[in-house]
C-alpha cells in the first residue's frame, strides 16, 4: 500500500514536467516559412511567391509569413500573386516592415492576417501608366473592384481599400479628404480592422502569433528569380532592348566580332531568359526568334531582301510575344529601333563608317586600269600602219598587217577585199581603217 502511494506521489510530481515536455515538443513541431517582398512587384516576384507557397504546402507548414516593404509595381503581377495567395490552404501572414504601397497594399490585403511595425504604412494604390499618368477608366474600374474584393474576402471594411485607389472617397478623419488617396498608419490600420496588431520586429511577431518555438525556414530568391525580377521590370525592358539594338548595329560597322556584339547578344539573352523564367515567354517566342536569326543569315547569301525582312519581322514579333503587354512591348521596341537608326546615321554621316559584315560576302575589288588590270592588250602599235583587206569591210571585216589577221572596221564606208588600207584610229580593241587611194 505504501509502495503504491509512493509511486502515485512520484507520478504526480513528474506530471507537470511531462506536460511541459509534451507542450514543448508540440510547439517545436510547428513549421513556419518566412519570405521577403522587398522589391517592386513584377512577374518575377510572382514566380518567387508561388515557389515559396508551394514549398510551404509540400512541407505542411503551419503558416507562411511575408515581410513586405515595397513601393508597388505592376498590376498584372499583383493580380497573379493575389490568385496564388487565394488558392493556398496555408495560413498567410503579411508583416509590413515599413511600407506596403500601391500593388503592395493589394497583396497584403489578400493575406489572412496583417501585422505592422509602428512606423509602417499601407495604401496609396492608384493605377498609373508607365509614364506616370493616371490609367484609363477601364483599368481604374477593374483595380477598384479588385481592392474592394481583397478587403471583403478577409472580413475587412472595403471602404478603406477603395479609398486607397479612389481619391473621390471622402475620409478626412484619416487624412484622406476628396482629392487625396488614403494611406493608413499602423495605428489607423488596427483601428479600422486592417491590421491584427502592431509589433516591434520579427521576433515580436513570432511571439504574438505563438510561434516563438516554431521551426522558422527562410525562403530566399534564387539567382534566376532575381534575374527574372530585374529583367521584367518595366523600366529595364526598354533599356535592355536599346542596348541590344545599339550593340548589334555598332557591330555591323566593326571588323570581326567584339564588345558591342557581345553586349547586344547578352542583352537579348537576358531579356528572353528573364521573361521565360517569369512565365511570360514561351517556346513559341524562342522558336520565332531563332527562326528570325536563321532567315537573316540566309539573306546574306540569297539576294532579294524578302527573306531578310521576314527574319527581322520574326524577331520583332518574338520580342512582342515575350512581354505581357503588346502595347508596352511595342513602345519599348520603337524606342530601341529609333536609337539604332540614330546610331546608324551618326556612324555613316559623321564618322564615314561602312558596314563591315558584308566585306566577306560582297565582291568589292575592281579590275581597274589604275590597279594594273587590262581586259585586252591595247593595239596602239598598229596606228599608222598599212595592210590589205582580206575580206570585204562593210563596215567590219578582216585585214592583214605584217601577216597578222586583225579584225577592223571602216569609218563608215565600204572597202573591197584586196584593197590597201591604213589604220587611222585605235580605241582599245577597235581598229579603224581607211582605204588608200593611189
Amino acid at each position: 500500500m505504501h509502495k503504491k502511494i509512493l509511486r502515485l506521489s512520484f507520478l504526480l510530481i513528474l506530471l507537470p514536467f511531462l506536460l511541459m515536455t509534451f507542450h514543448e515538443t508540440d510547439a517545436n513541431n510547428d513549421l513556419v516559412y518566412y519570405a521577403k517582398i522587398d522589391s517592386e512587384v513584377t512577374k518575377g516576384l510572382s514566380e518567387f511567391i508561388g515557389r515559396a507557397i508551394s514549398t510551404a504546402e509540400e512541407n505542411q507548414a503551419n503558416a507562411i509569413i511575408f515581410e513586405i516593404h515595397t513601393p508597388g509595381g505592376a498590376v498584372d503581377a499583383a493580380s497573379d500573386i493575389a490568385k496564388i495567395l487565394g488558392d493556398t490552404d496555408v495560413k498567410t501572414i503579411a508583416f509590413i516592415n515599413h511600407d506596403a504601397l500601391s500593388a503592395g497594399a493589394y497583396i497584403a490585403l489578400n493575406m489572412d492576417e496583417i501585422y505592422m511595425v509602428p512606423n509602417a504604412t499601407i495604401g496609396a494604390a492608384a493605377v498609373i501608366t508607365q509614364n506616370g499618368n493616371a490609367a484609363d477608366q477601364k483599368a481604374q474600374s477593374y483595380w477598384l473592384a479588385a481592392m474592394k474584393s481583397a478587403a471583403e474576402q478577409n472580413g475587412r471594411d472595403p471602404i478603406y481599400a477603395m479609398a486607397m485607389a479612389d481619391d473621390s472617397i471622402d475620409l478626412p478623419e484619416y487624412g484622406a479628404p476628396k482629392g487625396k488617396l488614403l494611406t493608413l498608419t499602423a495605428a489607423q490600420s488596427v483601428e479600422v480592422g486592417y491590421a491584427e496588431g502592431i509589433v516591434a520586429n520579427k521576433n515580436d511577431l513570432l511571439n504574438k502569433l505563438g510561434y516563438e518555438n516554431a521551426e522558422i525556414k527562410q525562403v530566399n530568391k534564387s539567382w534566376s528569380e532575381r534575374i527574372a525580377e530585374f529583367v521584367t521590370n518595366p523600366f529595364v525592358v526598354p533599356i535592355l532592348l536599346t542596348i541590344a539594338s545599339l550593340g548589334l548595329v555598332i557591330e555591323l560597322y566593326s571588323p570581326g566580332f567584339g564588345l558591342p556584339g557581345i553586349a547586344g547578344l547578352t542583352s537579348l539573352l537576358l531579356f528572353f531568359y528573364g521573361h521565360y523564367i517569369a512565365g511570360l515567354a514561351g517556346y513559341e517566342s524562342l522558336i520565332l526568334f531563332i527562326l528570325g536569326i536563321i532567315l537573316i543569315v540566309v539573306e546574306l547569301f540569297v539576294p532579294g531582301g524578302i527573306v531578310g525582312f521576314l527574319g527581322l519581322g520574326s524577331i520583332l514579333f518574338s520580342i512582342i510575344l515575350a512581354g505581357k503587354s503588346i502595347v508596352f512591348m511595342s513602345i519599348s521596341l520603337f524606342i530601341a529601333i529609333a536609337v539604332a537608326i540614330t546610331a546608324m546615321v551618326i556612324l555613316m554621316k559623321f564618322f564615314g563608317k561602312k558596314i563591315k559584315v558584308f566585306n566577306k560576302i560582297v565582291l568589292s575589288d575592281s579590275t581597274s586600269t589604275e590597279k594594273g588590270y587590262v581586259s585586252n592588250a591595247s593595239r596602239t602599235d598598229l596606228l599608222g600602219k598599212t595592210g590589205t583587206a582580206l575580206t570585204p569591210l562593210r563596215p567590219s571585216g578582216t585585214i592583214i598587217i605584217d601577216n597578222e589577221r586583225i579584225d577592223a572596221v571602216t569609218e563608215g564606208g565600204y572597202i573591197n577585199s584586196g584593197a590597201r588600207v591604213e589604220v587611222v584610229e585605235v580605241e582599245g580593241v577597235r581598229i579603224v581603217v581607211r582605204e588608200l587611194v593611189d
